[in-house]
Formats: structure tokens, sequence, C-alpha cells
């Protein structure tokens, strides 16, 4: 059976009623499927639903780029990609059955893959937005050598919606890999799985995900069914069976929703920033989740020490800023870019910092 894409067009309905709502001076939250509601501040605003806005503009798998309305779900365009044995590159967490492509793209969360092939914003080369005036705007293209406005594109991802509303986007996709296997090796620390696997990285191997967890490594290596035989060979370990979904839907044991969780983001080689708590390491050390009570102003400091960030990603306590503050100077920056898009901040304001 082939992946079936609702194919229906409300860009008209939306811009009339952000004109609308610009005009009367309110405010709106910009909701898809819902399933990543949780990432960034809670807003309270009339709510925007995008998730009808749906459809494949363009896709030629001969050319590794797709075109889709915002709306999208993300498992039927996934299912749409893997009929032409493709994918997207980075391998984007869903968190619910209703995830769509806009909230893929507004939100720049990756999964597993991401370490070794890149963000969402290396993928993206153009988009449709809705802007604050009501306006639509289009930046970059459809092609991978067309890039012009190419940096507006990606300055979309990871907005959380503060800049306008996403009505289309066109990303670059990937061929599937022909084989993938995963190598378990004991590591006792942290420290010494980020130097191995920081040590690995420099080398020819064809890693596409890295883990450590409770003193176990796991590499998974992805390729031509030869090059992962011969790296697997090399490498040694023990072969498993490993659910990477666990580690990239947050399903894995130390991702219980009743616990907080924290989100570490670190240049890859630096040491151990928790010793002796319950944390998965990603991305060759990049990427590091927190399980559990934290102080996260103490954290905070240290991450910035270290040129890092502390994101309070889950369930912690009302009054915690999610996202780690910016320096004067860069908040200003980018209240100067949201008022370009967005003049009477009305898309998602406080989303992510106070007047963004």
């Amino acid at each position: 059976m082939r992946a079936s894409i609702p194919d229906v067009d409300i860009e008209a309905e939306l811009a009339l009623q952000i004109a609308a709502v610009a005009a009367s001076g309110g405010a709106v939250e910009i909701i898809g499927g819902g399933s990543k509601k949780f990432y960034g501040e809670a807003l309270d605003a009339l709510a925007i639903e995008v998730g009808a806005h749906s459809g494949v503009i363009d896709y030629d798998p001969a050319e590794l780029v797709i075109t889709l309305r915002s709306g999208c779900r993300l498992s039927e365009v996934e299912a749409l990609l893997a009929e032409n044995r493709q994918m997207f590159g980075f391998e984007p967490p869903h968190f619910a059955p209703a995830a769509t492509i806009g909230g893929m793209v507004a939100s720049g969360l990756a999964g597993p893959r991401r370490g070794f092939t890149g963000s969402i914003r290396d993928f993206v080369l153009g988009a449709k937005l809705l802007d604050g005036r009501g306006d639509v705007l289009q930046f970059g293209g459809r092609v991978i050598k067309n890039v012009a406005g190419f940096d507006v594109s990606r300055l979309l991802v990871g907005s959380l919606g503060t800049l306008g509303v996403l009505l289309e986007v066109s990303i670059r996709v990937v061929p599937m890999f022909a084989t993938e296997a995963t190598l378990a090796f004991e590591h006792a620390t942290a420290d010494a799985h980020i130097r191995w696997v920081n040590e690995l990285g420099s080398q020819p191997y064809p890693l596409s995900a890295s883990a450590w967890h409770a003193g176990t490594s796991r590499l998974r290596l992805s390729g031509s069914e030869q090059g992962v035989v011969h790296a697997m060979g090399e490498l040694g370990g023990e072969r498993e069976d490993y659910d990477w979904a666990e580690l990239r839907e947050q399903s894995h044991t130390l991702f219980a929703p009743v616990k907080p969780l924290t989100r570490v983001s670190l240049p890859s080689a630096s040491p151990d920033f928790s010793p002796g708590r319950a944390q998965i390491i990603e991305w060759g050390g990049a990427q590091r989740w927190l399980s559990g009570e934290v102080n996260i102003a103490a954290l905070r400091e240290r991450a910035s020490q270290l040129g890092g960030s502390v994101c309070a990603f889950r369930d912690h306590a009302p009054g915690v800023a999610v996202f780690q503050p910016l320096p004067p100077a860069m908040l200003k920056l980018q209240r100067n870019i949201k008022s370009s898009f967005d003049p009477a901040g009305i898309f998602n304001a406080g989303r992510i910092y106070p007047g963004l």
C-alpha cells in the first residue's frame, strides 16, 4: 500500500486569520500536531491550527529533494520516502503520531544520526513563510544548486514559530543505507567513552550514531554491506539488536516522564559534565541527557564556561527558564530579527525568551 498524504491548501485562510490578529493587536500560538508543544515556555494565546495545511508540492526521487506543506504528518512523509529507499538524514523525533513537518523544522530537534550527518538546518533548501503582516514570503528554492535566500530558510529551523507560520519547506533527503549494525563496548566512565568515540570520529568508519549509558558504549554503523562488515571486523565489540528509536523518541527508561529531563549541549570532547549521575551521552559527547532533579543555575554557569548551554527540556518546576539565557547583545539581535518578520510580536511570543 502506497503512502497517501492529504492535499489540502489552507494558505489563504491562514493569511486572513493572521491579518485579522495583526489588525486587532492580539497574539497567537501556532499549533501543528502538538507533539512538541511541551518544548519551550507555555503560552496563553489564540491557537492557530495549521495541521490541516497538507500536501506534497514537489518530489522527484532522482533530485533528492522534497517540497511539502507544513501540516504533512511526519510519519506519512517518511513512509513516502521509504517507498523510494530514501529518508531524512537527521533522523527527526516524532514524540506523537500527529507530529508534522512544520513542527519538525520549527523545533529543530534531531535524532541519533544528527551527530554524524548534520542537523535539520543543513538539509533545508527553501521555505515559504506567512509573516506578522499576513504577507507570504518565499526563501530559497527546490534544488540544491539554488542558494538564493538559503540562510533565511535555515533561520526558521529551531525558531519555534516565533518568526511566522511555516507554510512550505523544501528539504534535501538522502538514500537509505544498504545495511546497519550496532556494536556494544564496555567503558566504565563517560570520559572514557567521550575520548574513545572522538578518536573514532577522525577515522574512516561509517559511523551514524553513538550513545553511552551505565557503562556501555554503543556505535551504529551504516553503509554498504562490505563497508559495515569491514568496520565491524576492525572495531570488534559485541553486535547488538539495539533499538535506536528508543533514544530518538525518548522511550528509553532514562526518559521516564515523572522525572525532570535536562539536555546539555557541549563541544563534543568536553569532559564528563555530571559524574555519578544517570545520563545518556549522544553525538560523540555533544548532547547529554540528565535524568532527575538538578541545579539548573549551576549547570548553566558551568556549561557556559565550556562553551555550551543547558535546556530544561521536560517536566521542570514552574519558573525555571527552559532555555539558557542569552547575553544582552545576542538577545537584542534575536529581537531585531523577530521584529523584521513579526513587528507586532503576535507569533508564539515568549516561547523561547521574553520579547521573542
